[in-house]
């Protein structure tokens, strides 16, 4: 019986993040949280300019697939060189056991040679929860005009072997290439994979 309401609370969970998530098309919710030095960021002081949101946890296997390879590094260099803004979020809530605080989570990027725009933290999960994120990684690109273009997985595979980035296409790349070059998003809703979000419960 326990067993069985305990599976009943994760699903109505997930339908809350579903039914709360914005869909590709629909203006991406705006937010303002506290990047890793404490200063406060708003999504929306990027309008014009073409954004990147990752949910990350250095503590998830699919997240250090991506850093340890290189892979998540080359594909925030790609986007930011072609002048998007790269937000890496952290939703983990800060009793979880895997839950870094502000100054070891960007010294973890830091030695992974990843350089995001900012790092933010929102630790109650506001953010992540008016996204619907799911996953870390969970990847969505936003558009100039603030519309949510793309939401879902970093690649097509979805594993946490870094054998399979090379054979794996990057939807992150691929998207944001094809939406700068006034292209429709061939692919703008993929599933995404990797550790589910511990977020803090709800009082």
């Amino acid at each position: 019986m326990l067993r069985r309401s305990l599976f009943a609370l994760a699903a109505l969970a997930c339908m809350s993040l579903a039914q709360a998530a914005p869909a590709v098309g629909q203006a991406a919710p705006d937010f303002t949280l506290q990047d890793a030095a404490g200063k406060p960021v708003k999504l929306s002081d990027y309008r014009g300019k073409y954004v990147v949101l990752e949910w990350t946890n250095p503590g998830c296997p699919y997240v250090r697939k991506h850093y340890n390879s290189g892979n998540m590094a080359a594909t925030q260099q790609d986007a930011m060189g072609k002048g998007a803004v790269w937000l890496a979020i952290n939703s983990t809530e800060k009793d979880a056991y895997d839950y870094l605080e502000p100054a070891k989570l960007v010294a973890w990027m830091k030695e992974r040679k990843s350089t995001p725009t900012a790092t933010l933290m929102d630790e109650e999960g506001v953010a992540g929860r008016a996204y619907g994120a799911r996953t870390t990684p969970h990847m969505y690109i936003i558009d100039p005009q603030g519309k949510l273009v793309y939401a879902g997985g970093i690649d097509s595979i979805a594993s946490s072997s870094p054998e399979d980035i090379k054979k794996a296409t990057n939807y992150v790349k691929q998207g944001l290439g094809e939406a700068m070059s006034g292209k429709p998003i061939s692919q703008a809703t993929t599933r995404p994979y990797g550790c589910s979000i511990k977020y803090k419960s709800a009082a």
